[in-house]
């Protein structure tokens, strides 16, 4: 234990007097600080702007107006009341719908539209954007006119009947258990932070090992203390460094959020308004999780002699996180499906399974913690079995040793 300690502090000095380690960390929080104070320094324009001209500066570009091609055999088409809708957009009428089609081709009109019925019509588009809405502006458009036809057609005062088609109805929800929809996002963010963090620090965990046994800095360390003391020493060290690191960006940007609050257009805190079980359970398996992969990066670190040997031996961790990564984000929709629930019981995928289902799924208590236990009980295995491997490989150089021999080399030992 007292092994342990002087390596947990040794390793942590490491860190804390790495340049690398610091200058980033101040850097990114330096960054967050700045983005939360960036609309303190943004003019807002909002007051000297009224609706029209906002309305003007998205249907003309560089004082260009906005044209679009219109056919309409039969005269379905109210002008004035499309109009309404296409704010800005002057139609050019066409005699056929080959007219309209020269037209967007030829890119003299923005968009065009071939009326076959007053239920049916054609669109054109050239260049079709992301978030093109002219289809439903104009869908809107074709299904109001259906309904002032029908009110004349019958007699009906059209004013009347849209004031009681369009009677707000006032929803008042109460949500007695979890709301998945707003959890979604900090529970998507979430188990993004953590594969960040395990694969960043789990690849420098390694690092540090591969170094010291290329510089041979390692046959003294193993034969003055345990290789399990060793191991456990500098995986602590970084679960340390790593929840410092991270609890001081989020203090940064959190705490530069609630200073320029009133300046944002958007209240940011809404997707951060995190129940305390939710942060608990984030706490206790994300820490296992990459208290387990931490191990791992260790033990596959200590395979190899050189550096750029290493993501050989540690491609096996990282292709675990990533499949585990694909899957809870792809099964976030079906959060109580099989497929989550099988996941959140192994230890090498609960730290994101779990902590989704407590976040947006239905989970019992004795559930999280079977799943806690099996995860910190398969972190101490692999701790152990990291140390044996770590052991083992430390006085072995020259090419890479696969992980399968390491592990049968520790049965013919034991």
């Amino acid at each position: 234990m007292k092994s342990f300690g002087t390596i947990l502090k040794f390793e942590l000095a490491n860190y804390f007097k790495s340049k690398s380690y610091v200058i980033s960390t101040l850097l990114i929080c330096l960054v967050c600080v700045v983005i939360m104070f960036v609309p303190r320094f943004i003019k807002n324009d909002k007051s000297a702007k009224d609706d029209k001209e906002v309305a003007e500066s998205a249907e003309s570009k560089d004082g260009e107006v906005t044209y679009m091609a219109l056919y309409d055999a039969e005269g379905f088409v109210d002008m004035e009341l499309l109009q309404g809708y296409f704010y800005g957009v002057e139609f050019k009428v066409c005699d056929s719908a080959d007219a309209v089609k020269k037209l967007v081709e030829s890119e003299e009109a923005e968009a065009g539209y071939v009326i076959n019925g007053i239920t049916d019509y054609d669109y054109y588009v050239f260049n079709r954007e992301m978030f093109d809405e002219n289809t439903e502006l104009f869908t809107e458009f074709m299904s109001m006119s259906v309904k002032m036809q029908y009110c004349e057609e019958n007699g009906l005062d059209k004013d009347e009947f849209l004031a009681l088609e369009y009677i707000p109805i006032n929803v008042n929800e109460n949500v007695l258990g979890k709301d998945s929809m707003s959890n979604y996002f900090y529970c998507y963010i979430l188990i993004i932070l953590v594969f960040m963090l395990i694969v960043m620090y789990g690849t420098t965990i390694a690092t540090g090992v591969t170094n010291e046994k290329s510089n041979r800095s390692i046959e003294i360390l193993v034969t003055s203390t345990s290789s399990t003391a060793l191991l456990f020493g500098k995986v602590f060290a970084g679960a340390i460094a790593t929840v410092f690191q991270v609890g001081l960006i989020g203090g940064s940007l959190l705490g530069s959020y609630q200073f320029n609050k009133s300046y944002w257009a958007i209240d940011i805190g809404q997707f951060l308004n995190i129940p305390a079980n939710v942060v608990v359970a984030f706490a206790i398996f994300g820490i296992g999780g990459f208290l387990f992969y931490a191990f791992m990066y260790g033990a596959l670190g200590a395979l190899v002699s050189k550096i750029e040997d290493l993501n050989k031996s540690a491609g096996t961790a990282q292709m675990l996180v990533m499949i585990v990564y694909f899957i809870t984000l792809i099964q976030l929709s079906n959060i109580d499906g099989v497929a989550m629930k099988v996941c959140s019981y192994l230890p090498f995928s609960s730290y994101s399974a779990m902590f989704a289902r407590v976040a947006m799924g239905h989970v019992e208590i004795w559930e999280i913690a079977i799943s806690a236990i099996i995860l910190y009980a398969s972190v101490a295995v692999m701790g152990i079995i990291g140390g044996k491997i770590f052991r083992a490989s430390t006085l072995r150089y020259g090419n890479p040793i696969k992980l399968s021999a390491a592990l049968k080399g520790l049965k013919k030992s034991e």
